[in-house]
């Protein structure tokens, strides 16, 4: 896998470089009919991404947030899963809270996996049962993630918005992020404890962040702690559960109950 993840973290670099220009000179938003935003830049890295893969690897299947899904990739047992930028809402209001996020699935498992944060130069990749690597070079002036308390639960910024983590904030500092990517990598790299949300989310949303959490000790599950398959006929995932390997074992262990019981953690809806 050597060469795979060669060839995706240059792409990934060179599409996260492109992102930062387009950013600079301008862009354009749009919103989705699911109401969530997407800019003319989440569309060019996406094309730069998918025009260096499949290239480089044209038998494999593609799922992306940013490409209409087919059924083709169900018959691969090789795809990628990509988002091109995961966190859009924080790269529209320029916080450096986002992500390129790609993986490489083999038979529904991960087996390569690549997020680039380009506004803080902060590169996460892994190749299956050969540990995390992470290259961090500020290279835009951003300062990277600093924890302000720990253990520390990065977490859906709507749903700390609307309650539904208040049993978990005696337990833990709970921290809004707008990239479930970025804060997967995070956790995985040890600068937070644990990443949290109950609901909904994509392949595409954790794919990469899934293997970063398992090659570095950690623990990466659904809400309600079964395992993540991907390259699924249906992408949506029921919520994430990651927990790194610094968080002490009766944290780790309240956690995992709660999370398993998070139909309790729910607040109503608005």
């Amino acid at each position: 896998m050597d060469h795979e993840l060669s060839i995706v973290s240059e792409a990934i670099k060179r599409a996260g470089h492109e992102a930062l220009r387009l950013a600079a000179v301008g862009f354009d938003t749009y919103t989705k009919p699911d109401q969530s935003p997407v800019t003319s830049v989440d569309l060019a890295v996406n094309q730069i991404l998918r025009d260096h893969l499949s290239a480089a690897f044209p038998e494999d299947g593609w799922l992306s947030e940013e490409t209409e899904d087919t059924h083709h990739r169900l018959t691969r047992s090789r795809v990628w899963i990509v988002d091109p930028i995961d966190g859009t809402r924080s790269f529209v209001r320029g916080l450096p809270e986002f992500c390129l996020s790609v993986a490489l699935v083999e038979q529904g498992i991960p087996a390569v996996a690549a997020i680039f944060n380009p506004a803080t130069g902060e590169f996460f990749s892994a190749i299956r049962g050969r540990g995390i690597r992470v290259e961090r070079r500020a290279e835009a002036g951003q300062a990277p993630f600093t924890a302000p308390e720990r253990p520390l639960a990065l977490v859906n910024p709507w749903e700390l918005r609307v309650g539904r983590f208040q049993t978990l904030e005696s337990h833990l500092h709970c921290r809004p992020i707008g990239s479930i990517a970025y804060a997967l990598a995070l956790v995985a790299a040890g600068q937070a404890d644990a990443v949290v949300t109950l609901d909904g989310g994509n392949e595409w949303d954790i794919a990469a962040g899934v293997l970063l959490i398992e090659e570095s000790g950690g623990r990466a599950t659904t809400a309600a702690g079964d395992p993540f398959a991907f390259n699924r006929a249906d992408p949506r995932v029921k919520g994430t559960l990651a927990i790194g390997t610094d968080l002490t074992t009766p944290t780790r262990t309240h956690l995992i109950q709660l999370s398993a019981a998070s139909r309790d953690l729910r607040a109503p809806l608005p």
